[in-house]
């Protein structure tokens, strides 16, 4: 799968881990409720200019580039279930390293944009060993700077620099 599309299935997860979290929905009903015609609404109006300032011409091409972009996005959406599936299932584990890594920070007090960031990053750095390990991290670090707080780039980036430094992860570190 393509960089873009990792990029994108990841925001997606941590968009529904948070759901999950918080909701105490489970896999199914969290799948469901994921709005991807909000999620492309959202996307195209992040890179577009407003529709005014469009001429009449960039209206057929705004309909391939919407075609291209739900293709994208859907198989996003794919990927995105399967690494929520993943965490989900393997998030006892998961949070244990978290646990063990995080001085002085409970689980359930972290911040939970941070904590499902952490947990999507923690298991694909255990189980999905063809991308490099340093790779999850620096996804996970831009993950906390979209979605999370000022300080969670850092946070997110110490703790999991922590646990590479403590932990031999399966697969490659570059």
């Amino acid at each position: 799968m393509a960089a873009g599309k990792r990029r994108t299935a990841r925001e997606m997860a941590v968009q529904m881990l948070y759901q999950g979290d918080l909701g105490g929905s489970a896999a199914p009903q969290i799948f469901a409720s994921f709005d991807l015609s909000e999620y492309l609404a959202q996307e195209a109006a992040r890179e577009k200019r407003p529709r005014a300032a469009r001429a009449a011409a960039d209206v057929e091409a705004d309909r391939a580039d919407y075609a291209r972009r739900k293709h994208r996005v859907d198989e996003a959406f794919e990927y995105a279930q399967a690494l929520v599936i993943g965490t989900l299932e393997h998030r006892e584990e998961i949070d244990g390293l978290i646990r063990g890594q995080a001085d002085n920070w409970r689980l359930e007090r972290m911040p939970a944009v941070d904590r499902n960031i952490l947990r999507l990053a923690v298991y694909e750095m255990l189980f999905e060993t063809d991308i490099p390990k340093l790779v999850v991290v620096d996804e996970a670090i831009e993950l906390a700077k979209k979605f999370g707080s000022e300080q969670s780039g850092r946070f997110v980036n110490g703790l999991l620099d922590g646990l590479l430094k403590q932990h031999t992860f399966p697969g490659s570190l570059t």
